[in-house]
């Protein structure tokens, strides 16, 4: 599952909201295979995406082949590969097939997230190391 045809989607388990997306989100099978990966448990994925300076608080991050995707160009790419079959993939693919639509959104849910997560009580992943962080 973990090979030259898998697409990579790292994101924050904790998060319902992008956990409801990440797990309902299916794309078609020619592009490959989608591997969901929690942002918060150690991986090596997680150190290349610190190591190239991605927050992940800040977004969610889809690696296809070398190529990283972040925040709304992640969700956009996604939506490109969307095998539209259900309601949450369709919805995606419309919403999210512009990327100029996506790039106005993105932080919208983003902010939103961040609020839900407060609200919840959980922490940031601070993957950056970004000192006094922690708290949303």
């Amino acid at each position: 599952m973990h090979d030259e045809k898998s697409i990579k989607l790292v994101y924050d388990r904790q998060c319902p909201v992008c956990d409801f997306y990440c797990q309902r989100i299916d794309i078609v099978s020619s592009a490959g295979d989608l591997v969901r990966i929690d942002a918060r448990v150690h991986s090596e994925i997680m150190d290349e995406i610190t190591a190239i300076g991605l927050d992940i608080d800040a977004g969610m991050v889809l690696k296809v082949g070398d190529n990283f995707y972040y925040g709304s160009d992640a969700i956009h790419t996604l939506a490109t590969m969307s095998s539209r079959k259900g309601a949450i993939n369709h919805l995606a693919y419309w919403l999210f097939r512009s990327q100029k639509i996506a790039h106005m959104l993105y932080p919208i849910m983003a902010a939103c997230r961040n609020v839900l997560l407060k609200i919840l009580g959980r922490t940031r992943i601070n993957n950056l190391r970004i000192e006094n962080n922690e708290r949303f």
